[in-house]
C-alpha cells in the first residue's frame, strides 16, 4: 500500500479542519459568540517506549526520554476555535504544533542516531469546553477536552540506515486543558493554562521496518484571544 505523500496530509489535515469550521459556524445559533486563541508556551514529554523494526538493526523496544526544547526552532505555540453555544458551553477545533527530541545515550541504545517529532508533533482536535463567566471577579476560568489525530513530521534515522523524513498519520489523540481568562478590551483577552495530550504514532521508516510510540506531553500556555 503507497503512504501519502507530505502534501496530500496537508490537504487532507486542512480539509478536516476547513470542514469544521464551516459545520460549526453553519450551526451554531446567531447570539453565539466565536473565540480564538493564540498561545505558546513551556511543552515536556515524559519517557516512553518505542518499538518495531529497523531495515538495518532488526527488532528494537526501548525507553526513551524526551525533550520538549519549546524555545528552539520551529517554536512549540497551538491555536484554538471555540463556539460557544451560550455563555457557558462551546464546541470547537484546536491545533497544537508540540514536539520532542529522543535523549541522545536512549536514542543511541536503541539503535538510531537520529529520533524526533520536530516539525513537529502535530495534534488536531475537535473539543467541548465548559467555562464559569466572570467567576472571580474578571477572571473566568475553563476546562475543555477533545479527541482527534496525530500528524507528526517523522525524523528517524536508524544506525547505518537511510533517514525518514516526512509527514504521515500516526494515529488517534486526545487532549485536556484547564485556564483562566482575563479580558483587556470588549474583544481581546489574555488567558493562561495547563495542557495534557496523548498521542499513538505509527509510523513507517525508509528502507522497510516501522516505529511505534505512544507520546505523552504537558505544557504551560500563554496566549491572547479575540472575540466576535
Amino acid at each position: 500500500m503507497q503512504k501519502p505523500s507530505r502534501c496530500a496530509l496537508r490537504s487532507t489535515a486542512a480539509t478536516i479542519a476547513a470542514a469544521a469550521l464551516l459545520t460549526g459556524i453553519s450551526s451554531a445559533p446567531a447570539r453565539a459568540e466565536i473565540e480564538v486563541n493564540l498561545f505558546t508556551g513551556y511543552q515536556t514529554a515524559p519517557h516512553s517506549r518505542v518499538k518495531g523494526t529497523s531495515p538495518t538493526n532488526g527488532d528494537f523496544n526501548a525507553l526513551i526520554g524526551w525533550e520538549g526544547k519549546s524555545f528552539d526552532m520551529p517554536p512549540y505555540y497551538g491555536v484554538r476555535a471555540t463556539w460557544w453555544r451560550d455563555d457557558n458551553w462551546g464546541v470547537g477545533l484546536e491545533f497544537t504544533h508540540d514536539k520532542v527530541y529522543a535523549d541522545e545515550d536512549d536514542m543511541a541504545a536503541a539503535g538510531f542516531s537520529h529520533l524526533e517529532f520536530t516539525d513537529g508533533l502535530n495534534i488536531i482536535t475537535v473539543n467541548a469546553s465548559r467555562r464559569w463567566q466572570n467567576q472571580w471577579g474578571n477572571i473566568t476560568p475553563y476546562v475543555s477536552g477533545g479527541i482527534g489525530i496525530s500528524i507528526p513530521h517523522v525524523e528517524v534515522t536508524p544506525t547505518g540506515g537511510q533517514k525518514t523524513f516526512e509527514y504521515q498519520y500516526g494515529g488517534p489523540a486526545m487532549r485536556l486543558t484547564a485556564g483562566a481568562s482575563y479580558p483587556i478590551s470588549d474583544q481581546w483577552s489574555l488567558f493562561g493554562e495547563y495542557q495534557f495530550t496523548a498521542s499513538r504514532n505509527e509510523t513507517d521508516l525508509s528502507g522497510g521496518g516501522n516505529l511505534d510510540t505512544r507520546i505523552f506531553t504537558n505544557a504551560l500556555n500563554v496566549g491572547v484571544g479575540f472575540r466576535f
